[in-house]
């Protein structure tokens, strides 16, 4: 692991990780004793613009180049925004609903369609239900998902997912990296 990513892992466990005596409830259903709250560790700006070259950097290593970042609102917006920030892509969210009333549109942010390269973002990963949403609506607007990564993968489902959907898979952390009990089959 080199320096930059030893720096944002010691931002993330400082100040997002949270062990509970009890287990608590996370996103996918799942229970762990182990909560990740990516959003409150990347609050401070410095700390999203090293989470977001990180990525760049992940993405770089892996041979990926990309048009557009973006994943699931709300895990996928701070990780787009910077990414496109520090990378000169474009960016976009997708919405758990579309709008009901304008466009009525599932993507916001940059318009995807046929010949664009995405990279899929997400905050924290347990079972990858967001992401796995978020892979099929980039597809089903044309557009070829070239890499997805998270910053937190807490199992490896998603891992298996990505695999099998012919997707290059790299998340930034895991379990492993966070020393907790991973969650999901």
């Amino acid at each position: 692991m080199n320096e930059k990513r030893k720096a944002l892992l010691d931002i993330v466990v400082a100040g997002g990780l949270t062990h509970f005596d009890e287990p608590v409830e996370l996103a996918s259903g799942e229970l762990s004793r182990d909560f990740i709250d990516a959003k409150h560790a990347l609050a401070r700006g410095s700390d999203l613009r090293l989470a977001c070259e990180v990525i760049a950097d992940i993405a770089a290593e892996a041979g990926v180049s990309f048009d557009a970042v973006g994943g699931l609102t709300l895990g996928a917006d701070q990780f787009a925004h910077g990414v496109a920030m520090v990378t000169g892509a474009r960016w976009f969210v997708i919405r758990k609903q579309p709008k009901g009333r304008g466009t009525d549109k599932w993507v916001e942010g940059a318009a995807l369609g046929p010949g664009v390269r995405v990279l899929l973002v997400d905050d924290v990963i347990t079972t990858g239900g967001s992401i796995r949403l978020a892979c099929e609506r980039v597809r089903a607007e044309g557009a070829e998902v070239v890499l997805a990564t998270t910053l937190v993968d807490r199992g490896d489902i998603a891992a298996r997912y990505f695999d099998e959907a012919g997707v290059v898979y790299r998340p930034v952390f895991t379990y492993h990296d966070l020393a907790i009990v991973p969650v999901g089959g």
